[in-house]
């Protein structure tokens, strides 16, 4: 029997970015998807713009891990101020890649030189397109474009069902406008070559 692939995923941000929700979505779009997803929080100070982690996996089969991931495959950023904290790297897989809630190109990070790093003006994105600057759905959008790991229109049915009216058409618009300004299928070949579940 072949083993099914194990996607790990850890996300950083900040208290009021949603990274928590961001975890979430990308569970629930797996979901919509046929596939399985975990997702759940860790919490250090619970106050806005302290920095919070939260993990999410997506598998093929039913996932069994309930540890938090340790070793993920794709790190989510929310913040490139996180990128000056001395860990938010550790455990990240050598072929692992990056995605960064930045205006600034990913070359001039210095973690691009050892891991594959993209970046996406998600909070721009989201105060343009929500009027508010929470850049979590804009994240996961881009995310799932450059994996091709779930079905955009699996995200847009997980936003569905969190949202409602305006709140969830501009949510919609901000997806496909997040999904449009990264490399579609840049990093499909990391999720082929992912750990066993």
């Amino acid at each position: 029997m072949i083993p099914s692939r194990l996607i790990e995923i850890r996300i950083h941000g900040r208290g009021g970015q949603g990274s928590v929700v961001a975890a979430y979505l990308i569970a629930t779009a797996a979901l919509e998807d046929g596939q399985f997803g975990q997702a759940f929080p860790s919490f250090g100070a619970e106050r806005r713009g302290a920095p919070v982690t939260a993990f999410a996996r997506v598998a093929e089969v039913p996932v069994r891990r309930r540890c938090q991931v340790s070793a993920p495959s794709f790190l989510l950023v929310q913040d490139e101020g996180l990128l000056h904290t001395a860990d938010i790297t550790d455990g990240l897989v050598p072929d692992g890649a990056m995605l960064v809630n930045s205006s600034r190109a990913g070359s001039e990070f210095a973690a691009a030189r050892n891991f594959n790093l993209v970046t996406i003006p998600a909070t721009s994105l989201a105060n343009e397109i929500l009027g508010r600057p929470v850049p979590n759905t804009a994240i996961v959008a881009a995310f799932l474009s450059l994996t091709n790991l779930i079905r955009a229109d699996a995200l847009e049915t997980a936003l569905a069902r969190q949202f409602s009216g305006e709140i969830l058409d501009r949510n919609v618009r901000l997806v496909r406008e997040a999904a449009r300004l990264v490399p579609a299928g840049a990093w499909k070949e990391l999720c082929d070559g992912a750990a066993a579940a």
